[in-house]
């Protein structure tokens, strides 16, 4: 069997220079000419196994320290040069494996350096949302990706646009759907623009909820995705064609910094009027006043999910005829922010809304059961809150369901106006977020916070792990 090259000359060379030899001593020693060994330094040599064999012996060399690859160090370093900072600067990983079998000192300092970078940057945004929570601006520079920047603008504004909600009122009273509006809308499609709606299997496509075919004019939908998104996704394809210029002009008000964060922007606009078209502002509302904001009886009226019910309370903030000042958050399991939306902004500073505490989390263990909480923000400030699980597209066998949950809160001195406040309440002690929370004995604490020193005393311990001063 032909056996394999080893080239190791950077780290011959780390093993000469840790012994202070210079080339031609340590050629000597191993009966090789000093060239030849400048040869295997530069890895223009292999080793022999010979050479190894006399290494091992000479200088009490580890044979694995001569024949592995510096594989750990080559994985860090490609998740570092994944960041957005730094991903175009490397066409592949031949440059990593270089560095870290060449410099592996050198290596190992750029891993200390991006983890304090990646620490110092999360510290500032937890500083920048104190300041912000006392009235102060911060402007932190960031590499942010267009989906981050749509999310900002989305977050910080109130969850509300005009024109499309009164463009899509106009568009529904138009369509007289009755109750089918899945139906009214595939003939509208049908019969003044020619698009057929058709829903496909999942083997014929597998990995799209949704696709247009601009030459055979149809919308192919996913069969698995509920009646309820299915009917938002043909009512995100009618906005489109029937009210353009109100989702434009609504785009033009929000300035996007780049073509592909305003192509996101669009795409949620469209959302929002798919959803404006399902549930008609003027009907919502009188709607969810009626029943209280209850989720589950207006979802019920107006045929839709509970998911997409929660989203449309959050804009009902029409001059003159506007209902409770909702705000909603949506995670997944892992506790990855998905969505963020405020009747008024989602109120980042004054609930945060990263406290563990929350009933958001708690959902994933009650799944399909409403749960509500009343607030109690360190700092100041109640709030009223709702929280559920929601199901994506359906699973196939022997995949997981995607299960997401929702909470919509609103400030708790609205809450005997809705129908979640009509009972007693548990109250529970939480905060924006650990970093920023100085509750002291919190069982749930999950890091310090940043404005304290923590308290690292040997003959006293607290119930969390992140006891400070």
């Amino acid at each position: 069997m032909a056996e394999n090259k080893i080239f190791a000359g950077a780290r011959v060379r780390r093993i000469r220079n840790g012994l202070s030899l210079t080339q031609t001593a340590m050629a000597e020693a191993l009966g090789i000419s000093p060239s030849y060994l400048n040869l295997i330094e530069r890895n223009q040599r292999p080793l022999t196994v010979q050479l190894l064999l006399k290494l091992a012996s000479v200088y009490k060399v580890d044979l694995d320290e001569l024949q592995g690859e510096a594989s750990g160090s080559v994985t860090q370093l490609r998740e570092i040069f994944a960041d957005p900072l730094l991903s175009g600067e490397l066409p592949g990983d031949q440059e990593l494996i270089e560095v870290a079998e060449a410099a592996p000192n050198a290596a190992m300092g750029i891993l200390k350096l991006y983890r304090a970078y990646r620490e110092q940057s999360s510290r500032l945004k937890d500083l920048s949302a104190l300041l912000s929570d006392q009235g102060h601006m911060a402007a932190l520079s960031d590499a942010r990706l267009p989906m981050d920047e749509v999310r900002d603008i989305f977050e910080n504004r109130p969850h509300y646009f005009a024109r499309i909600d009164e463009a899509a009122e106009a568009f529904h009273t138009q369509l007289a759907p009755g109750d089918d509006l899945a139906g009214a809308l595939k003939t509208w499609l049908r019969k003044e623009h020619g698009l057929t709606v058709r829903a496909l299997p999942v083997h014929v496509m597998p990995d799209l909820r949704r696709r247009f075919d601009r030459h055979s004019m149809r919308l192919f939908l996913s069969e698995r995705l509920s009646a309820q998104d299915q009917l938002r996704e043909i009512a995100m394809e009618a906005a489109q064609i029937a009210l353009p210029e109100a989702i434009a002009a609504d785009l033009e008000q929000l300035a996007f910094s780049t073509g592909e964060a305003r192509r996101i922007g669009r795409f949620e606009l469209a959302r929002y009027a798919a959803h404006a078209i399902m549930m008609p502002y003027g009907a919502f509302l009188a709607a969810a006043q009626r029943a209280k904001y209850d989720i589950d009886v207006v979802s019920a009226r107006f045929q839709v999910s509970f998911e997409q019910a929660a989203n449309r309370l959050v804009t009902l903030q029409r001059p003159g005829a506007s209902g409770l000042a909702f705000f909603l958050m949506e995670i997944d399991q892992a506790g990855h922010r998905l969505r963020k939306s405020g009747a008024q902004g989602f109120p980042r500073a004054r609930f945060g809304g990263h406290c563990p505490k929350l009933n958001i989390h708690a959902a994933f263990s009650q799944t399909g059961q409403v749960l509500v909480d009343r607030v109690e923000v360190f700092g100041g400030g109640e709030f009223l809150v709702v929280a559920r699980t929601v199901e994506g597209p359906r699973a196939g066998f022997q995949e997981r369901i995607r299960r997401t949950a929702i909470l919509v809160g609103c400030d708790a001195a609205h809450a005997t106006e809705t129908v979640y406040g009509e009972a007693p309440l548990m109250t529970v002690a939480g905060g924006t977020a650990c970093r920023l929370c100085e509750r002291r004995g919190c069982l749930a604490r999950a890091e310090p916070p940043v404005t304290r020193p923590l308290g690292l005393d040997e003959m006293v311990t607290g119930l969390s792990a992140f006891d400070f001063q």
